[in-house]
């Protein structure tokens, strides 16, 4: 590993995330891929890819070392889609219950939508468009898990411990976010309190959440759990959708909090119990 990483990894990772995040702005606020066919703001996560393989070559390190280990890749996938299914079953069943108290009428239905601050935009049924949204949430969570849990959390550890990398890291992860409300704001489509109160909501939930993730990552040792619940998070919004006689998707930001906050739960009470904390993060 190169000296320069060691010395001053924060300015290292400052210098990383404002590229990633300039390519980000590029495609959401000009290029806006996720208003074409694709539904999906991908371009900006196969750049930031390129550059996760880029740095990794430049400081020497392997992928192995930030956490696209070798071993037990199935296992744990299969872990990550587990929990993120049970979460979600439960956060599903609750929003149902409460319509069905309200007298709502709520059904569930499969089609693809992009998601958006104020609810899900768009309708599609066909083929091509599952497959976009599949591939599409495959690309972000490489590229997501792979800076953010990985190449971060691995720069960071060289100078501080992993709570404080998990924090520093999950930070940058919820500032991430704030592109859709600014967007929102420039449209017209919000106004300046909307547009802050959006990004404060999106900065702790996703900030939260990418706590969770970093957990993970320390409890497995590897990205793989956490890139297979966040695939399922990010995938089964897109895709799985409560319609009732007064609308569509309605409780989402409920749906989406309930199974965040007991996903949270479950990960914390694994963390302390299995000791984690006192494990290497990355054992290749």
């Amino acid at each position: 590993m190169k000296d320069g990483l060691t010395k001053n990894p924060v300015k290292c990772i400052l210098v990383i995330y404002m590229i990633c995040f300039l390519f980000r702005i590029l495609e959401y606020m000009v290029m806006r891929t996720d208003y074409s066919i694709f539904g999906e703001a991908f371009l900006h996560k196969l750049t930031g890819i390129i550059i996760l393989a880029l740095t990794l070559r430049y400081f020497s390190l392997s992928w192995s070392s930030v956490g696209f280990t070798s071993k037990l890749v199935v296992r744990y996938l299969l872990y990550g889609l587990t929990l993120g299914a049970a979460v979600y079953f439960a956060a599903y069943g609750s929003e149902i219950l409460i319509q069905q108290l309200n007298g709502n009428n709520p059904e569930l239905q499969i089609y693809v939508t992009s998601y958006g601050i104020h609810g899900n935009m768009r309708i599609q049924t066909g083929l091509l468009f599952f497959i976009f949204c599949v591939v599409g949430n495959i690309i972000n969570v490489i590229m997501e898990e792979g800076i953010f849990r990985g190449l971060f959390i691995r720069m960071l550890e060289t100078r501080c411990t992993f709570l404080k990398a998990a924090i520093i890291s999950s930070i940058l992860f919820g500032f991430w976010h704030i592109a859709a409300p600014f967007r929102s704001l420039l449209d017209g489509e919000i106004s300046g309190t909307g547009m802050i109160l959006s990004a404060i909501m999106l900065i702790l939930t996703t900030g939260i959440t990418g706590v969770k993730f970093c957990l993970l990552t320390k409890i497995t040792g590897s990205l793989w759990m956490a890139m297979a619940d966040h695939f399922l998070n990010n995938t089964i919004i897109n895709l799985l959708h409560i319609t009732t006689s007064s609308g569509i998707d309605e409780m989402q930001v409920i749906r989406i909090s309930i199974a965040q906050t007991v996903s949270f739960l479950i990960v914390l009470f694994i963390y302390i119990k299995s000791r984690a904390n006192q494990k290497i993060t990355f054992r290749t």
